[in-house]
């Protein structure tokens, strides 16, 4: 599944950054980090080997959880735990990674709506015969 490789690709990258967390933000905002990240990891892996039908609600926390890591690491950049290139480095792939999953949910989304029968001329039609 290339979102989930991406993903792990991104996790490691944080891995190797949190190395150099400042202590005083390691064990707070680092660790809600580091567990967003993971818990991403699960969700995304789950939908993997869920049926059609019930991947949806996993999709939704994974997206959920997703936007909740990025929000956190920026205010992680923005105390500095992060310098700017690392950054952006994860901003980006990050972001990637939000749009496939986007694309994936719409993907599923549609698959799961009845297509639109046009009945809207027809009953027009059968109402005018009716008459």
């Amino acid at each position: 599944m290339p979102i989930l490789q991406k993903f792990i690709a991104a996790y490691k990258l944080w891995d190797e950054f949190k190395k150099s967390f400042p202590k005083q933000s390691r064990f707070t905002i680092g660790v809600k980090i580091d567990v967003l990240f993971l818990d991403v990891i699960e969700l995304l892996f789950v939908a993997s080997r869920l049926s059609k039908e019930q991947k949806l609600p996993y999709l939704h926390k994974a997206s959920v959880k997703l936007d909740l890591l990025k929000f956190f690491l920026q205010i992680a950049w923005e105390l500095k735990a992060v310098d700017t290139k690392k950054y952006i480095m994860l901003s980006e792939q990050l972001n990637e990674i939000g749009k496939m999953l986007g694309g994936w949910i719409r993907g599923l989304q549609q698959k799961q709506t009845p297509p639109h029968k046009g009945g809207g001329e027809q009953s027009e039609f059968r109402t005018a015969a009716n008459r």
